[in-house]
């Protein structure tokens, strides 16, 4: 607060690119508890919404020649089970609804952050450790439960030689437990590294209006790298939720066919 008000009484510029990211609550000014509805609750809310509009609404007069946004639905499921078969096999199917539902919270999660004045939710570490360790703890209960003690042959490499079988075993085991820490990092990292690029060279707009001769040159420059950014982060956007996705996949693979 008190760098914020020495940039404002010497006319300077005063930005803070991870204000765009503290959770608020909705009502009120008062701390954050366990059941405060935030700016988090909200925008999840959304998209939730959001998700149940295209795949539910959309859909619920399933016409032969489908409409926009049918046939919008319509690609997202082709996307995600060719996905799902391609990768883990088709006896991962059955699991096919959950990861869709995956998939979809993702990828409106992060279209939304993208709005004027939204908040990402998958910015958020919380957010992205909770969808990280649901498919952790899904597919090791899946591997226990179809193959029993036998899921543990995921970890020993019969392909090696024996005396390095143990060292291998060994990183196995830990890169298995790594999993969800890489699994949510990558998409949390991501889709909050793009935003905060955006929100520093949006400080640096307008520059022309506190100074003529810098910010003739400094303003365009910084529309056109904020201009360039954000069509990074709608492809970035997109491809976090794929490769979140596919990683679900991979895993759920390994739970099927641990000695594969």
């Amino acid at each position: 607060m008190a760098t914020e008000a020495q940039g404002a009484d010497s006319g300077g510029l005063v930005f803070h690119p991870m204000d765009q990211f503290i959770v608020r609550p909705l009502f009120g000014d008062g701390p954050v508890g366990l059941f405060t509805l935030t700016n988090v609750t909200l925008w999840m809310a959304i998209a939730v919404a959001a998700v149940f509009a295209l795949l539910v609404l959309g859909t619920s007069r399933r016409e032969i020649v489908p409409g926009r946004t049918q046939s919008i639905a319509e690609l997202a499921y082709d996307f995600v089970r060719k996905m799902v078969e391609d990768v883990a096999g088709k006896d991962a199917l059955p699991f096919f609804p959950y990861i869709m539902t995956l998939f979809m919270f993702i990828v409106f999660a992060n279209f939304l952050g993208l709005l004027p004045m939204a908040f990402t939710t998958t910015s958020h570490l919380a957010v992205a450790v909770v969808l990280a360790l649901l498919v952790f703890f899904t597919v090791t209960i899946l591997g226990f439960v179809r193959h029993g003690v036998g899921f543990l042959g995921l970890f020993w490499i019969t392909a090696a030689p024996l005396p390095l079988r143990p060292i291998l075993a060994l990183i196995e085991v830990i890169s298995y437990f790594v999993r969800p820490v890489s699994h949510s990092i990558r998409l949390m990292g991501n889709m909050m590294a793009g935003h905060a690029v955006i929100k520093v060279f949006a400080a640096f707009a307008p520059m022309i209006a506190l100074s003529v001769g810098v910010g003739i040159l400094v303003t365009p420059l910084s529309i056109l790298a904020i201009s360039a950014i954000y069509a990074l982060e709608v492809l970035v956007a997109f491809i976090q939720a794929y490769v979140f996705t596919i990683l679900t996949c991979v895993y759920l693979r390994d739970a099927l066919h641990p000695h594969h």
